[in-house]
Parts: structure tokens; C-alpha cells; sequence
């Protein structure tokens, strides 16, 4: 492989407003690479720890698993507690949802888990949070409403019987 040239700190902020932009044109691959190049010289920045996470979850549609893994490794590197389960959360809804894309019967299984474990790593984020973010709830909500379209879906299809609550 070729030998990365390393940015600058001086470079960061500029290099982070761009893999924002990159995010927003749906380019998260191009986000990813100045993300690495960014915690290649301040590998603690949490802004970026956490930009470069969502790019990774951004593309779960290819090589799911493998970006999975890699974004799950992050968590780690992530010092607030709160964030850390907050973005633990937010890697299994985009990855149940990546699941549901598949649209096979096992793929919804997986999906359902997958949706369990963001909702109790939500939890544990409302546990933590400060007044006025509500952001963990929010989520807890879109997965628990996902949840009850999939059992909506699955009961019409006579393939799923009990009710959300249980």
C-alpha cells in the first residue's frame, strides 16, 4: 500500500467541516478516509470519533458486518458515557434497518434483536442525559415504531403473533 501523507493540526478544522459536507452529500466514504486522516493527528477527538462512526453506519448497506465491527470498536474510544451509549444505540438501529433491507425472514429476526439492543443501549443513554436532550427517547420511539410496523406487516402475512408489548 501506498504511505499516507498526514495532514497538519492546524488542517483539522478545516478537514472536519469537509468530511461534514462529504457527509451530507451522502459521500460517507470520502467522510471515513478525512476522519482517519483527522485521528491520525488528534486521535482523540470525539467530534470526529463520532462523525466517523455514522459514515461507517452510513454504509451498512455494503459489507455490513465488517462496518459493524469496525464502528462497534469506536464505542470504545468514545469518553462520555452518555455518547457512548447513545451511538451504541444508533449502531444497532442502522444496522437492523440494513437487516430489514434484505427482506428475508432470518434478516427480519436479526433486525428485531438488533432493534432490542439499540432500544436497551437508548435506555441506558436516557439514564444519563442531561436536562433537555431528549435525543435518546426520540430514538427509543423510531425503533419501538419500526418494531410495530414490523409487527403489523408480519401479522397481515399471518407470520407473527404476539402483540408489541409483551
Amino acid at each position: 500500500m501506498t504511505e499516507l501523507k498526514k495532514i497538519s493540526r492546524e488542517a483539522v478544522p478545516r478537514a472536519v467541516q469537509k468530511a461534514e459536507r462529504y457527509r451530507l452529500l451522502n459521500q460517507s466514504w470520502a467522510t471515513e478516509s478525512i476522519c482517519l486522516d483527522i485521528l491520525d493527528v488528534d486521535a482523540g477527538n470525539q467530534q470526529v470519533l463520532i462523525m466517523l462512526l455514522l459514515a461507517l453506519t452510513d454504509q451498512f448497506a455494503a459489507e455490513t458486518y465488517e462496518l459493524a465491527r469496525r464502528a462497534q470498536a469506536l464505542l470504545g474510544r468514545i469518553t462520555d458515557p452518555y455518547q457512548r451509549a447513545y451511538y451504541e444505540g444508533i449502531i444497532h438501529e442502522r444496522l437492523a434497518h440494513a437487516q430489514l433491507a434484505h427482506s428475508a425472514l432470518q434478516a427480519e429476526a436479526m433486525a428485531y434483536e438488533s432493534l432490542r439492543s439499540a432500544m436497551d443501549a437508548f435506555e441506558r443513554a436516557e439514564a444519563l442525559r442531561s436536562t433537555g436532550n431528549d435525543d435518546s427517547i426520540l430514538r427509543w420511539n423510531t425503533c419501538a415504531r419500526t418494531l410495530e410496523r414490523l409487527r403489523m406487516v408480519e401479522q397481515a402475512e399471518g407470520q407473527y403473533e404476539p402483540s408489541f408489548g409483551e
